[in-house]
């Protein structure tokens, strides 16, 4: 089992995560591209990265607007390293 992230490491990382926030104990982030068809090139890019890292993305998508969230199911549902990770990863590509 994955131990989540205790709260001064999860600060560190959302410092060095631009717009990602903690909500429900999940790291959470409302990207808006220019087009529908944009909004599913980058799922589709997201999803090369979570499949890389085995490691998936809650995704709410309406039009152009993606709505993610990522928490770490055997961990109870908390925020650990896999999380971070793979917001790194998003940030990395966009």
């Amino acid at each position: 089992m994955t131990e989540p992230l205790e709260e001064d490491a999860l600060q560190l990382a959302l410092a060095a995560l631009p717009g990602w926030k903690l909500q429900d104990d999940k790291l959470v982030k409302r990207f808006v591209l220019g087009d529908f068809r944009q909004a599913m090139m980058f799922l589709v890019r997201l999803s090369y990265e979570a499949e890389a890292l085995n490691h998936h993305p809650e995704i709410h998508n309406v039009y152009k607007t993606v709505d993610l969230a990522l928490t770490t199911h055997d961990a109870g549902n908390k925020v650990t390293v896999k999380d971070v990770e793979l917001a790194a990863a998003i940030e990395a590509f966009l």
